[in-house]
């Protein structure tokens, strides 16, 4: 397999701008929690910033489908893994900059990915509480996933409780006393890694 054939199967790999390395996401209008939360004043998700910007370019929107749509396929692990495997120089890797985990079938997918790219550091964050649940009590998660379960309101509280009872990690969104640098640092991540190291039990991003 070449990487325009795997890409022709799974759609290309996304590239946010902020990032050391590659990404995958899908569209935001397709968040399950997400597509509810937009509807809530002051939550996170009403002022998403994958609902704008470059994001809403028809160029943009068509390559985020046809990764949504590749999903279900039943080779999408192996394609995936060849694709990132081959393309990956960073050793850092982004689940969903755009769009969530659509149900523990997928989340078990991304997990497989991760087993199979021991060398890959992959971050996933997620607003899908019930699926991450279920799925923490079926499988076992790769030391190469990093989960952080999101908070839904600006300037609230992450869900900490149940990321402890879980054994995952957490994130937030807020207008002060942010931990992210990115903003102090031209929106690049620069030499920082804290999103995909587990030890980081809470990052707070700026709304931006």
């Amino acid at each position: 397999m070449t990487i325009k054939q795997a890409q022709a199967l799974v759609g290309s790999l996304s590239t946010p701008s902020k990032m050391p390395g590659f990404g995958y996401s899908t569209p935001a209008e397709d968040c399950i929690t997400g597509s509810k939360l937009v509807k809530v004043v002051n939550s996170i998700c009403a002022f998403c910033y994958a609902r704008k910007g470059r994001y809403v370019f028809p160029n943009v929107i068509a390559a985020m489908k046809k990764r949504l749509a590749a999903l279900r396929q039943l080779n999408w692990v192996a394609v995936m893994t060849f694709l990132i495997g081959k393309r990956e120089k960073s050793g850092f890797f982004r689940w969903h900059d755009s769009g969530d985990v659509q149900g523990v079938w997928h989340l078990e997918k991304i997990a497989e990915v991760a087993r199979r790219l021991p060398n890959v550091k992959f971050w996933l964050p997620t607003r899908e509480y019930v699926f991450v649940r279920e799925w923490m009590g079926l499988g076992r998660k790769p030391d190469n996933l990093t989960i952080r379960l999101s908070a839904y309101m600006m300037d609230g509280p992450p869900p900490t409780t149940l990321a402890k009872k879980l054994g995952l990690t957490t994130s937030g969104v807020v207008h002060n006393g942010f931990d992210c640098p990115a903003p102090e640092q031209g929106n690049e991540c620069g030499k920082c890694r804290a999103c995909w190291d587990e030890t980081v039990e809470n990052i707070n991003y700026k709304k931006h």
